[in-house]
């Protein structure tokens, strides 16, 4: 008795560590008490307290951008909640290991990617109007349009990863849990029992909060790897604008000369502007394309793939091990 609860303990914190603190039954039940009506009505009255009182106070003072800072403002206040109260910085931390182990990727990633975007969005670099307008655009404005951009991929993303996980979890089998689960915390014979369920591709169904943090997992893998290609395309940008395109030739796009941070040529903040944008919208594009694109998901996915079959296999074990002490 003593070893089982040795090994539930184990592999609740083994959950834990890989950024799925919901499939722990004691967290995900602290976590619904806190998604309560209640308890959401009362964060988001606060959060709108907080983001208009913000809005307000920089409205009065003249300052640019108080609605985007406003919707900020209210956007803290929950990312906070979320943070803290919903266990999401247990998500977090497996998220910046992930980013830091990831970092292998880029090459790989840019390889495939980045030719055919380039040649397309090379064309709109040199491109007078893209200039003129993205220039034209203050801190606040332009952070919105990359927020605009970021909620648009993610929402593509969402999509996506929840009809995979769908099909995902209908097609485990008893081979797949003996295969996926030699890493993990659990026993031989705890595995062999979890394995010759009858009940096996009912109990490999995640549903709800469980569910919902498989979702969330895929898509900080899948935003790891766009984010790699977003600073590689806006890096590449940055480089070519200030080898390649001059004062003059910046002036005579925007009618004005370009100012130079800490007045450092060639790094204009007119350039760097541009290029946050673009580099943004290659984000949005590269989304849509790993979505759609199976060749891309089946060289890409496979490790993110074997991770997600060995976290679902381990739960089956996990919910068999809680069952028989229950019995």
């Amino acid at each position: 008795m003593a070893d089982a609860g040795r090994t539930r303990q184990d592999a609740e914190s083994w959950f834990v560590g890989h950024g799925l603190p919901y499939f722990v039954d004691h967290l995900r039940h602290d976590v619904r008490r806190r998604l309560s009506r209640g308890r959401l009505t009362l964060v988001g009255a606060l959060s709108v307290l907080v983001g208009v009182g913000v809005g307000v106070l920089l409205g009065l003072s003249g300052a640019t951008g108080a609605p985007l800072a406003g919707v900020s403002a209210a956007l803290l206040v929950c990312s906070a909640y979320a943070l803290r109260a919903l266990k999401v910085w247990m998500i977090a931390r497996w998220a910046i290991r992930r980013t830091l182990g990831s970092l292998g990727l880029l090459v790989p990633l840019a390889t495939r990617a980045l030719p055919m975007l380039l040649l397309f969005m090379t064309f709109l670099f040199i491109n007078t109007e893209v200039w003129q307008v993205a220039s034209s655009l203050d801190g606040a404005v332009l952070g919105g349009a990359v927020l605009v951009f970021a909620v648009v991929a993610v929402g593509f993303l969402l999509g996506r990863l929840g009809e995979e996980l769908d099909q995902f979890d209908d097609d485990i089998t008893p081979t797949d849990v003996r295969e996926h689960c030699q890493d993990t915390p659990f026993g031989d014979a705890e595995i062999e029992v979890a394995a010759q369920r009858e009940d096996l591709a009912a109990a490999a169904q995640v549903t709800g909060l469980q569910k919902a943090n498989l979702v969330l997992m895929l898509l900080v893998a899948q935003a790891v790897q766009v984010l790699l290609l977003v600073l590689a395309v806006f890096a590449f940008f940055v480089v070519f604008g200030a080898v390649a395109i001059d004062a003059q030739v910046i002036e005579s796009w925007i009618g004005t000369p370009p100012t130079y941070l800490f007045g450092a040529r060639p790094m204009s903040r007119e350039l760097l502007q541009v290029a946050t944008f673009l580099s943004a919208f290659s984000g949005l594009y590269f989304t849509v394309y790993a979505v759609t694109d199976s060749t891309y998901r089946q060289q890409f996915f496979t490790a993110i793939m074997r991770e997600l079959g060995q976290v679902v296999s381990a739960r089956v074990v996990y919910r068999s091990l809680i069952d028989r002490r229950d019995d």
